[in-house]
């Protein structure tokens, strides 16, 4: 009986050695794991950056199909998108100070982005540039980025009810409170024959109740600089060779429709971040 008794003891010591170890190593692994799969995230960021520098100067022909699985809302395919002509465009930046050419408006938030600046990773500076990247760090959101003056939250922070009848890729869907059916919307920008992508990441310039030219065919109420109808980021400004103040074309588009290029080697995802 003693005999017995003992063998018990000693093979439930061994099942928790045994269990032991196999968590122990678990856990090793997974940390491992973990570890690999943020390296392998910073990796692919520095490596999207490197791309961009790659093709500074390429405009592919054909655009690439994505699957309509990766788009989160997409417009109804008998809508086609207007053409604004001759718009002014001006030049903004993530992190921007407040000054009498921004209406005294800092741009370390957004619209959208209570800690754009954060976010981003740093100043977008328009002058310390490395190609169509700022000068000092790899952003972590695309340095291709336009503000238009139409925002879809009112001011106590909630939807305007006319965005499910204004916006045509918001029609008849369910659409969380929190979240922006504008925000990292794609934009195509025309100069002088030359075509650049972008995404919808802020408000302006100057207004933000325009719907009528936004998604419609008015002129732009603003009449400041020239009656500016859209910001551009330095990196557009850039790819098209635009002054601080120019004229564009712009439409939106749909996220199949954007081709490869310098835009698409890192996309902006995140959503809106109030306090």
């Amino acid at each position: 009986m003693l005999d017995t008794e003992i063998k018990k003891y000693a093979l439930a010591a061994l099942a928790i050695l045994f269990l032991g170890g196999a968590a122990i190593g678990f856990k090793s692994w997974k940390n491992k794991q973990e570890l690999a799969e943020n390296f392998s995230k910073s990796a692919n960021q520095e490596e999207a950056c490197e791309a961009i520098e790659e093709e500074m100067q390429n405009i592919p022909k054909e655009p690439i199909q994505e699957s309509e699985a990766n788009i989160e809302i997409k417009k109804p395919a008998s809508i086609e998108y207007s053409l604004h002509q001759d718009i002014t465009s001006t030049v903004f930046w993530v992190g921007e100070s407040a000054s009498d050419d921004n209406d005294d408006i800092s741009n370390s938030p957004s619209a959208w982005d209570e800690q754009w600046k954060k976010h981003y990773g740093g100043v977008d500076s328009s002058t310390k540039r490395e190609g169509f990247l700022p000068g000092k760090f790899c952003p972590k959101e695309n340095p291709f980025y336009v503000a238009l003056p139409y925002n879809d939250f009112g001011k106590k922070g909630r939807h305007k009810a006319e965005i499910f009848s204004l916006v045509p890729w918001a029609k008849d869907r369910n659409i969380p409170e929190d979240y922006s059916v504008l925000k990292n919307r794609w934009i195509k920008i025309l100069h002088e024959g030359k075509a650049a992508y972008a995404q919808w990441e802020d408000v302006g310039p100057f207004e933000e109740d325009d719907e009528e030219y936004v998604f419609g065919s008015a002129s732009p109420k603003n009449k400041e600089n020239k009656n500016a109808g859209i910001d551009v980021s330095p990196a557009v400004r850039d790819y098209l060779g635009l002054s601080g103040i120019d004229k564009v074309d712009w439409q939106f588009v749909d996220f199949a429709d954007v081709p490869d290029g310098a835009w698409k080697k890192i996309i902006t995802t995140s959503q809106v971040y109030w306090k």
